[in-house]
């Protein structure tokens, strides 16, 4: 037997999904060159959705999520999405009637551009993400926030799990559970002082809609969870510990990146 052949049976366990069965012995070097070619620099754009994180993070309103993203994003090329980005505008006839139009349905979202948006970013593209305005519930026509990928890309919203092909998408799905009466308190605080409304106006529309849609939509979607947050953005042990995670995960070689049960020695003079 020659010592090409014991060569070439000899990479199959390590390379077989990299070369056809039928390989040859001549295959050798070819099988060892798509290899490289898989983990290089030139081509990471090209497997970028094998390894690239995204996290969902969901929960009611004014449950500590976006307190939850900031204590996740360390780094300056992380990647936070907000879901509000992507509601719809109104028409003139819901404008007309805006206190009886449900922000917190399904519906009231963007969800195929939120889809397109985040399936381009794991692919590696950038992406033109909308400004909605909560004031004049509108989007705004002549600007835009350009998003670059990243290998960390953050989504957050009320309902990102209630779509099962946006779920496909994250790697991690964190649900954040914060009190019912403590999140009311947390949106009628937001709700004044960042969007102009009074008191009245959001207690009625938190009965009115916001807390059907929680029992509705987002509480079912909690079954989704890889974990769970108590407490919200108080829960510092929680969340250091998914930060943890994520670091580890995004500190592995690019090969374990791909292949998950892989697992790459260190690196020796032998």
């Amino acid at each position: 037997t020659s010592i090409d052949y014991v060569k070439e049976k000899a990479s199959g366990p390590h390379f077989s999904g990299l070369r056809s069965p039928t390989a040859t012995a001549t295959s050798t070097s070819t099988a060892f060159s798509d290899a490289n070619l898989l983990v290089s620099p030139s081509s990471s754009e090209a497997f970028y959705f094998l390894y690239c994180n995204c996290a969902g993070v969901s929960g009611g309103t004014s449950s500590g999520k976006t307190t939850v993203c900031d204590m996740i994003i360390q780094q300056p090329h992380d990647l936070l999405v907000n879901q509000d980005s992507f509601y719809r505008g109104l028409t003139t006839e819901e404008l007309k009637r805006v206190h009886e139009y449900n922000f917190d349905h399904p519906d009231a979202f963007d969800t195929e551009q939120l889809l397109d948006c985040i399936e381009k970013l794991k692919d590696g593209q950038s992406v033109l993400v909308p400004i909605y305005d909560f004031k004049r519930h509108q989007r705004s026509s002549d600007s835009f926030r350009q998003v670059n990928a990243s290998d960390l890309i953050i989504l957050e919203g009320i309902l990102v799990f209630h779509d099962q092909c946006v779920r496909n998408l994250m790697n991690m799905k964190i649900f954040v559970d914060t009190d019912a009466n403590v999140r009311l308190a947390h949106r009628i605080r937001r709700d004044t002082v960042e969007r102009g409304r009074d008191v009245s106006s959001v207690i009625e529309q938190y009965a009115k809609f916001v807390k059907p849609a929680f029992d509705g939509f987002v509480l079912p979607s909690k079954k989704y969870a890889d974990v769970i947050i108590p407490r919200g953005g108080e829960n510092y042990v929680a969340i250091a510990l998914i930060v943890l995670h994520l670091r580890t995960k995004l500190g592995q070689h690019d090969l374990c990146k791909i292949y998950p049960n892989a697992y790459v020695i260190q690196s020796t003079f032998q």
